[in-house]
């Protein structure tokens, strides 16, 4: 399958980095949550209703423009500390990384995260040098996140390959859809238990459940 593509895209936040390992996201959830409260107290019943600090992002878009920017502003913050103490990368990802650039391919991340929290943990575990280019999460725009292809378009102008000659490495139903939406390829990274049903339905060309197997087949394309 990797022989069709000339650039390979990886999601951030779990084939790369367990972004919240050292600082949950139930906890990031709930001082974001705690923020919308203050900020815009019409959304406090719901934004408490969730432990997903993206989806309190995406919440915050109803409490208009200056809501959002501080709610976003305080999730790339938390992100940034999260990455800070999240430990080693996910086991395999450097290998497929450097596999992926060995091989003459043009080397992304596509992320829902931060563009800094991403910059700031390649630096931090000596992976600038391998990855060309990062597309985070859009500034104020949550609509153009993941599941919307917007990010990997965006990711195939600026390493000028056609869509259909990249392909995503994601580990979620939204990172499948979005490579589907923009015509680019997509391998699944079942990385828990019941994962990989629901990347196959989603649509994913195939479905690993280790890094090191990507790792292994871009380095041995003959194997």
């Amino acid at each position: 399958m990797l022989a069709n593509y000339d650039a390979i895209l990886f999601d951030f936040d779990g084939p790369i980095c367990h972004v919240f390992q050292g600082l949950p996201a139930s906890g990031v959830a709930k001082d974001l949550s705690a923020l919308l409260a203050t900020l815009a107290p019409e959304l406090a019943h719901r934004a408490h209703a969730t432990d997903d600090p993206m989806m309190v992002h995406q919440l915050a878009r109803e409490g208009g423009q200056g809501v959002l920017a501080a709610v976003e502003a305080a999730l790339t913050d938390a992100e940034i500390r999260a990455v800070g103490v999240a430990g080693a990368p996910t086991a395999g990802a450097v290998e497929a990384l450097t596999a992926a650039r060995a091989s003459g391919r043009r080397v992304a991340i596509v992320s829902n995260n931060s563009v800094d929290c991403v910059h700031v943990y390649l630096t931090a575990q000596g992976l600038s040098r391998v990855v060309e280019t990062v597309v985070g999460r859009p500034a104020l725009r949550p609509d153009l996140m993941k599941p919307s292809p917007y990010p990997l378009l965006e990711a195939a102008v600026i390493l000028d390959v056609s869509p259909e000659r990249s392909a995503l490495v994601g580990d979620s139903v939204t990172d499948i859809t979005a490579a589907r939406s923009a015509g680019a390829g997509s391998i699944g990274f079942a990385n828990k238990a019941g994962k990989q049903p629901s990347l196959i339905a989603a649509g994913a060309d195939t479905v690993v459940s280790d890094m090191r197997t990507i790792a292994h087949a871009l380095a041995h394309p003959q194997a």
